[in-house]
């Protein structure tokens, strides 16, 4: 390979020398970690134990996708209400053993970060069952055609979905930058020290930087090396500020705890097995049609960068990411039933990876491989875990600020790309409405939508929504577009 061709980028089937690719995959690894391991918090499953799965399930979407699709798969946030009701439930408690109904309640209370196996493996069933929808999804579109998915997924809807998956997340950056509750092993926040901020507009400012001017194999690792920067910056904060002002985290002992083995450092994450629970099944799996939208925009995302590389690169492979929208929902069904079966939650293909490749421009699926692997290998090793999970949250909060805003800029991407008239009633009134169900519900609401007493994340209720509307003002517009064709031979 060229050097112009190395510095332009690398394609899905395009595989980096292994210093390199390690590098990539480390860079995609710490990009995907904060989400997946704040989800094992909140829904108190077993750190080590999501992690694993993570890497598991994203090898097995390779395999599944024949190593066509560059995406890697972790927890999403959009099951986190229905475990957490489903955790809460009578129905469950009713289930579990006295020890491990207490050790729920201790939970529930917020006095452990980790639910009883024997409780998770009953949300382990509802996280299996869910993916059956994406299945149906993907076989769907395979026998009825692309074009039938795109009536009712179209770029009005898939692109403004992706803004709001982005713009949804600013809270979340920012509240990172500069974190109001003080993390475990902490002990300056913005609260006490504006030394916070100075660490993450290090790390965004070094990223932003580092991905506008450096050029080569160095302009593909910004997002390395601006966290690089924001922690050498938050370990001179704590050089010269005395241990009042550290940054770096601990994660809680427990959380990382459970293990069907260790010898030293090594430890085998725990694998709880699944059982039956019907009530899980309807708790979860209606989430699942709420990723569709989301996995389906994040392929349209990857078809536009790809074909842009390739045409810069000048490449006369097609790689038509775009047409592979079947394989890729079932591979999500895949993933899910697999991340179940060995006890991780529900989840999706991660926006954050995306927007890692796209600043970096490498797409290259062996890369993603190599993230896959690296995360089933820190699973195994808690120092590993521990030494990730202790990169400041405000270094974190630099990169999300880049990473969630390039996933809003995607958004605009897709429209751009499809060319979506934006004088258009109709395209206005649907884009309109997703990006105020979405971005309201967020803000309004916390996130969920409350619905009949049932409640909705605001991303796929502005979906829903969007379908629906959608769908209600293209009645009669063939017949409208007939006339109008018709109308200059009168």
């Amino acid at each position: 390979m060229s050097k112009n061709a190395q510095t332009v980028g690398y394609l899905p089937d395009e595989r980096p020398p292994f210093g390199k690719l390690l590098l990539y995959a480390i860079q995609q690894v710490i990009v995907m970690f904060p989400a997946t391991v704040a989800v094992a918090l909140i829904t108190g499953f077993q750190v080590s134990t999501t992690i694993f799965a993570s890497g598991i399930a994203t090898i097995c979407f390779i395999l599944i996708t024949r190593k066509k699709i560059p995406l890697y798969y972790g927890s999403s946030f959009a099951y986190l209400t229905a475990v957490m009701s489903l955790m809460s439930s009578q129905a469950i408690a009713d289930k579990l053993s006295p020890e491990a109904l207490e050790q729920l309640n201790r939970w529930l209370d917020g006095l452990t970060p980790i639910m009883p196996a024997e409780a998770i493996s009953y949300a382990q069933f509802g996280i299996i069952m869910s993916g059956f929808i994406s299945i149906i999804a993907g076989l769907l579109i395979r026998f009825v055609g692309k074009n039938s998915i795109e009536k009712i997924l179209p770029p009005t809807i898939t692109g403004p979905v992706a803004m709001i998956i982005g713009l949804t997340l600013a809270g979340n950056a920012l509240s990172d930058a500069a974190p109001q509750v003080l993390a475990e092993g902490a002990t300056a926040t913005v609260a006490n020290s504006s030394w916070v901020w100075v660490v993450s507009l290090a790390t965004l400012l070094s990223t932003v930087l580092f991905a506008r001017y450096l050029k080569g194999f160095l302009g593909q690792l910004p997002l390395l090396l601006g966290a690089a920067v924001g922690c050498v910056t938050a370990g001179l904060i704590y050089a010269f500020g005395g241990a009042e002002m550290s940054l770096f985290r601990t994660i809680p002992q427990e959380a990382i705890s459970g293990a069907l083995w260790s010898a030293g450092p090594f430890a085998v994450p725990a694998i709880t097995l699944p059982k039956v629970s019907w009530e899980a099944v309807l708790a979860i799996m209606p989430i699942a049609i709420a990723t569709i939208p989301e996995s389906t925009a994040h392929i349209y995302q990857l078809d536009i960068y790809v074909n842009d590389i390739a045409k810069k690169k000048k490449s006369n492979k097609k790689y038509n990411i775009a047409s592979k929208l079947d394989i890729n929902l079932i591979g999500d069904g895949i993933c899910d039933m697999v991340s179940g079966f060995v006890g991780g939650p529900a989840g999706t293909n991660y926006g954050e990876n995306i927007s890692t490749m796209a600043i970096t421009r490498v797409f290259s699926v062996p890369v993603l491989m190599g993230a896959a692997i690296i995360a089933i290998i820190v699973s195994c090793f808690t120092p590993l875990i521990q030494g990730i999970y202790a990169i400041p949250l405000a270094v974190i909060g630099g990169l999300e600020v880049y990473l969630f805003g390039a996933i809003a800029a995607q958004g605009i991407a897709i429209m751009i790309e499809k060319r979506v008239d934006m004088f258009n009633a109709k395209n206005i009134a649907v884009i309109a409405c997703i990006m105020i169900i979405g971005l309201g519900g967020q803000y309004a609401f916390g996130g969920n939508i409350n619905f009949f007493g049932v409640d909705i994340p605001c991303i796929a209720g502005a979906a829903i929504f969007g379908i629906l509307l959608n769908l209600l003002l293209s009645i009669g517009e063939k017949k409208k577009q007939k006339q109008s064709e018709e109308q200059p031979e009168q």
